[in-house]
């Protein structure tokens, strides 16, 4: 079986009489299915591990047991105490295909000896089998999305597996719609449980000198990037940064670029820095842990990803710490810099754009400076007890029986898109020291 360090449960006794196995049924409230929590970082592991704290937040939190397919039973896990709600089931094996079938296997006896309240799948790769098992043992399922994964057509039994979920949990609107669009889903079924930040660990400071000086920052205006440099996840903006550089550096002689996150197109993006003129002007500083994030955060005057996010917890954190932010303007980064009231929001590709922006934020004449302002605001909409309320509000929801939408067409789901969610939540940025009262 999948390795748990509480050991899989054994208080489901076997009846064993005319060569028929019966099992003592025992009830265990929520099963969460993830793919991989904490043996890497990034924003859906931060994202999962927010999920499980909210979870704790619960009041009297009942017990759970969360299966994680990637992940092996020696990885650092705060949430797996003794005294905790959490049983965990790591799955980490050598073979991919070997681990996939050990947590089929793993699942479906929980199902039938635990009957859980529910599952939450925690992404689309596992959700045919989520899907499947579920189904057959007649148990609700509701299903995590994040971002590109659903933005377009899914396969048929993806999708009519997301079709038949008695929820679909979302982390903003703009995915919320565009998986509704793509996969004939009903908007109705659709939870928004937002990406959140940790104030505590997220603030205002002043920038330190060791690494001021360890990245040779010292009288330097920064900007900065926090991102995984992936040849298959170019969408993030660094390159558009580094094209509008030369431009930011004919106002702002000082001007600096520092570009935290490892990956194959690193080397791509150096040589490109290279190409135009800008080399010394950029700084690739690797992985830095998420325990060193808000100190390098601090270093910066402004945060620069003109990206296509699900979300962008990454904005949250910067606006957190006081600093300005500019983002996409097709994306779900809509959410944290609530529709620009909290930030510059540019076409992704546009270098002109982004130059234009960078030069507003580094000016600090707009609202969208003030750093304590930003920091009070992202706070009051998107901090952990946000998230807490969230998931409590969706655990509650008595489960739907759910079918697939007869006949759904793309035109069916963007008159219910346009009916149920596509409406402004946040006031509209009307323009640069324009705010509403």
């Amino acid at each position: 079986m999948i390795g748990n360090r509480k050991g899989w449960p054994t208080d489901a006794p076997e009846l064993v009489g005319h060569g028929l196995a019966v099992f003592v049924f025992q009830t265990s409230t929520y099963g969460f299915v993830f793919l991989e929590v904490f043996s890497s970082e990034g924003g859906i592991q931060s994202y999962v591990r927010d999920i499980l704290q909210a979870y704790l937040a619960q009041s009297e939190a009942p017990p759970a047991d969360v299966f994680v397919l990637r992940d092996p039973p020696t990885v650092e896990n705060p949430y797996d105490r003794d005294d905790g709600p959490f049983t965990f089931h790591y799955g980490a094996t050598p073979w991919a295909l070997l681990g996939r079938l050990r947590l089929a296997l793993t699942l479906a006896l929980y199902l039938v000896r635990r009957r859980p309240q529910r599952i939450i799948c925690g992404h689309q790769r596992l959700l045919g089998m989520v899907s499947l098992l579920c189904t057959g043992a007649n148990i609700p399922y509701s299903v995590i999305t994040y971002g590109k994964e659903v933005w377009s057509p899914l396969p048929w039994w993806d999708q009519r597996a997301l079709q038949r979920a008695d929820q679909i949990w979302a982390i903003s609107r703009y995915s919320r719609d565009r998986a509704c669009l793509a996969n004939h889903l009903d908007p109705q079924r659709v939870q928004l449980l937002p990406c959140v930040v940790d104030g505590d660990r997220f603030s205002p400071g002043p920038a330190a000198n060791d690494l001021i000086d360890a990245y040779n920052l010292r009288d330097s205006q920064v900007i900065m990037t926090v991102a995984r440099l992936w040849s298959g996840d170019i969408y993030k903006g660094v390159d558009v940064t580094l094209r509008a550089l030369p431009a930011i550096a004919e106002v702002i002689p000082k001007i600096k670029y520092l570009v935290i996150g490892r990956g194959d197109d690193q080397p791509r993006l150096a040589a490109l820095a290279q190409d135009l003129g800008i080399a010394d002007r950029v700084i690739f500083a690797g992985f830095v842990p998420t325990a060193a994030l808000p100190a390098h955060y601090r270093l910066a005057q402004a945060y620069v990803m003109p990206s296509q996010e699900g979300f962008g917890i990454v904005y949250l954190e910067a606006l957190a710490c006081g600093i300005p932010v500019l983002s996409g303007d097709q994306d779900g980064s809509a959410d944290p810099l609530q529709d620009g009231r909290l930030g510059w929001r540019v076409p992704s590709q546009d270098v002109n754009a982004v130059v234009t922006a960078c030069l507003a934020m580094l000016s600090g004449r707009d609202r969208r400076c003030n750093g304590v302002w930003l920091r009070q605001e992202t706070l009051a909409a998107f901090s952990p007890p946000t998230l807490a309320h969230r998931l409590t509000q969706a655990l509650a929801l008595t489960p739907a029986v759910n079918h697939p939408i007869p006949g759904a067409t793309t035109l069916d789901a963007t008159i219910r898109c346009r009916q149920h969610h596509l409406t402004t939540d946040y006031p509209q940025h009307k323009g640069e020291g324009e705010y509403p009262p």
